[in-house]
């Protein structure tokens, strides 16, 4: 599970990741990265707010089974990647449809490769 504070709750967030924030594309899902260098206000010291990451997983994927299914996989998977993710950044994976079939290595491989083009080969 992501700790609190790495989780997106809020709908304006995950609106900003999408709209303003870059994108790339696999078969099993598309990853939305909005970077920023701006530090939180209500931390102590002025340190940089940290990365948060949401799941957008929808009916196409398959039943509600399959669904929390595929959101507790990306939960994991972006979890053992938050270190090589730049502080402050918002991160909205999305699910699509074949991720429903898909196992946790191609989850795994069609993440990887997604932050590497956003980052540009610097993630992890």
């Amino acid at each position: 599970m992501l700790p609190s504070g790495n989780r997106l709750r809020r709908r304006e967030d995950f609106a900003t990741a999408v709209r303003r924030g870059r994108r790339a594309g696999r078969p099993l899902l598309v990853v939305h990265l909005r970077t920023s260098g701006a530090t939180d206000p209500h931390e102590p010291g002025g340190h940089a707010s940290p990365t948060r990451a949401g799941f957008v997983v929808s009916k196409a994927v398959g039943g509600a089974v399959v669904r929390n299914q595929v959101k507790r996989r990306l939960r994991h998977l972006v979890r053992d990647r938050l270190a090589g993710l730049p502080a402050g950044s918002l991160v909205v994976v999305r699910a699509l449809p074949g991720a429903g079939d898909a196992d946790h290595g191609a989850l795994a491989r069609d993440l990887d490769a997604a932050l590497e083009r956003l980052l540009g080969g610097v993630a992890r």
